[in-house]
């Protein structure tokens, strides 16, 4: 159940809150809708609710906020928008990491693909769905981790008849099996036909709240739908004879040769098209729209297609009218269910059909109803907090696309050029020669690739968040930034012994073991080595996410031996800096142990890389980013 009190977005300039007062309740077992059109604040309401805007009022969540709930994924599926995944991965991919992220089996990624129909497209890209596979995959992420709440803004805009009487199958029993369903449209036939509750609002503010049935009495208006070659000369004829009679008839025209008239009959409109020798295609009482607050006044005339309104589809040939393009991907059981249509005979009189108003939720057939009420089946997840499942999530997500691998292929083969270049030029270390970095760079090729991904690492989940529930807002918590820190970490440190090796075997190859043989003091170069890409690599995390950006990541990278080791270089030259000399003898001294294995030998490597200018600038803008970063996360959660 949802209990939604006071909702009131910030004030904006000059201009009245998008969102003023909204009190409402969607209980479990039903379907609600919130019915307004484009700018009565419903995606305002949405965002409200789940905490993703600022403003004031409370929502409650079975008797909870969504801030005190451990786990809200598993309380509330949300689906605002497109899903917001990354381009290049595949649906299966996109959901087996979701699945490490909500700490669910990933088995569950398979039953919510057989459920939403997407198994033969398991493979594709979510670049390549068209709108209808998109909406199949968001009901499958907001289905994922088997939530009690829908949370759904728009579903079915862009969809066809038939991809809208699947996802409304499938929101219908996900309330038949206790669950709560809180969707929006700007279709007031929709909201009549769909829901059993419907909540209205206008311009930000509450009008009302009412069942289904009560809705489509009180506020749907009916309508004549008519079907003609002739639509413009049967407008103009019935509204030159509304204004004779002086009639409170409004005719609009439609797209194309369709015609919605107000306040008439069929048999007034057909006998008028009888008289006037005009060819009707199409001829039924249908339930209209919402209709105009102003007063209809004696006589309307033609409305154009300005004041477009779209027409229903319950008492005419409407499958001829659905877009064959979309129709052919569904094979549902219930897509086959056909509507009632108008009976024409072969001399042109028209026979009325047979239609009511629509009922809320609607019965459909035993065999319907088999393949609509298809949910994934009931899971238990752990409630505890495990400290793998970030890292999970994490792999997954490097993992799943190809950008990755390209860049490490991109850094090796540039390392091995430009190592070659180097030896052929000559006058360059041993040291600089394996590691292919010149002079004339402020990092070498595998620094700035691991920066790069590092970057990627958090300005992907800005671009893509696939952890959030709407676009741009990313959770910040701090197993997320320690498994992005370990996999980065893990990334550098591989890219780092490749970029080696690949560069020793190429000089060999080309040179001989001259130009590949093993410095004296190899151990302490290898550990600056991976401590500078590893540095580079924790830069460009830390800086992605404290500025959203992987532009902003690299950029950091890059600052660190452009800006920062100058100035460190300027600091220590200073006379009245003191040195760190004698820091492990001076330890073993206060601590009075001896250092086991010589680990004096270690600590005093590891102080004289510190004590290197990159090592001092790279630790001074690791310090500063890691302190920006836990500010900012404070700060939203504050927030």
């Amino acid at each position: 159940m949802i209990q939604a009190v006071g909702l009131t977005s910030n004030p904006r300039k000059a201009l009245p809150p998008a969102v003023d007062d909204v009190s409402f309740e969607a209980r479990a077992g039903r379907v609600t809708v919130l019915l307004g059109a484009s700018g009565a604040g419903k995606t305002t309401v949405l965002r409200l609710m789940l905490e993703l805007q600022q403003g004031r009022g409370l929502t409650y969540f079975r008797g909870r906020p969504l801030h005190r709930i451990a786990h809200p994924s598993r309380e509330v599926g949300v689906l605002l928008g497109d899903v917001p995944g990354h381009p290049s991965r595949t649906v299966r991919g996109h959901l087996r990491m979701l699945c490490a992220a909500t700490g669910v089996p990933v088995r569950r990624a398979d039953e919510v693909l057989e459920v939403v129909g997407l198994v033969s497209l398991r493979d594709e890209r979510l670049g390549t769905l068209s709108r209808g596979m998109d909406r199949r995959l968001g009901l499958a992420c907001a289905l994922l981790a088997d939530p009690h709440t829908l949370v759904l803004d728009a579903p079915a805009d862009g969809l066809s008849s038939r991809e809208n009487r699947w996802l409304h199958g499938m929101l219908r029993a996900h309330a038949d099996q206790g669950g709560t369903v809180l969707t929006t449209t700007a279709d007031p036939k929709e909201a009549a036909r769909t829901a059993d509750q419907v909540v209205t609002l206008k311009e930000g503010g509450l009008v009302a709240d009412q069942d289904a049935a009560d809705f489509a009495r009180t506020r749907l208006r009916p309508r004549v739908a008519v079907r003609s070659p002739h639509a413009a000369r049967l407008a103009a004829l019935l509204t030159k004879e509304a204004r004779t009679a002086h009639c409170s008839v409004e005719v609009v025209q439609e797209d194309g040769n369709r015609l919605s008239v107000y306040g008439s009959t069929c048999a007034h409109v057909g006998e008028a098209a009888f008289r006037h020798g005009i060819l009707i295609h199409q001829l039924a009482d249908e339930t209209g729209d919402m209709g105009s607050s102003a007063v209809l006044t004696a006589a309307v005339g033609v409305v154009g297609p300005e004041a477009h309104v779209e027409a229903s589809a319950t008492a005419d040939c409407a499958e001829s009218d659905t877009d064959p393009d979309t129709d052919d991907s569904f094979d549902n059981p219930a897509e086959a269910e056909a509507e009632a249509a108008t009976e024409v005979d072969s001399e042109g009189e028209v026979e009325d059909a047979d239609t009511t108003p629509p009922t809320p939720a609607p019965s459909p057939s035993p065999r319907a109803a088999d393949a609509l009420s298809a949910l994934p089946p009931p899971i238990s997840v752990r409630s505890a907090p495990s400290p793998l499942r970030p890292l999970r999530y994490e792999l997954r997500r490097a993992a799943g696309i190809s950008t990755g691998f390209l860049t490490g292929a991109a850094v090796l083969v540039v390392s091995a050029l430009t190592a070659v270049l180097l030896a052929r030029v000559g006058h360059t270390p041993q040291a600089r020669l394996l590691a292919a970095w010149p002079a004339q760079l402020p990092l070498p090729p595998a620094a700035l690739g691991a920066g790069l991904l590092g970057a990627l690492a958090f300005g992907d989940e800005f671009r893509h968040p696939a952890l959030a529930a709407d676009r741009g807002t990313v959770p910040r918590r701090l197993g997320m930034l320690t498994a992005k820190l370990v996999v980065a970490a893990f990334t550098a440190l591989l890219l780092a012994f490749l970029t080696i090796g690949c560069n020793a075997e190429v000089l060999y190859l080309l040179y001989g073991r001259e130009f590949a043989k093993v410095p004296g003091d190899w151990l302490a170069l290898t550990a600056s080595w991976f401590g500078l890409v590893v540095g580079c690599a924790w830069a460009g995390v830390l800086a992605a996410g404290v500025f959203r950006s992987t532009t902003a990541g690299l950029a950091a990278v890059l600052a660190v031996p452009v800006a920062v080791v100058p100035l460190v270089q300027a600091a220590a030259g200073n006379t009245s800096v003191r040195t760190a000399a004698g820091l492990s003898v001076r330890l073993r001294e206060v601590l009075l142990v001896q250092w086991p294995f010589g680990g004096e030998r270690y600590l005093s490597a590891a102080v004289r890389l510190v004590a290197q200018p990159v090592g001092w600038a790279l630790a001074l803008s690791l310090t500063t980013l890691l302190c920006a970063y836990l500010f900012t996360t404070l700060r939203s959660r504050v927030r």
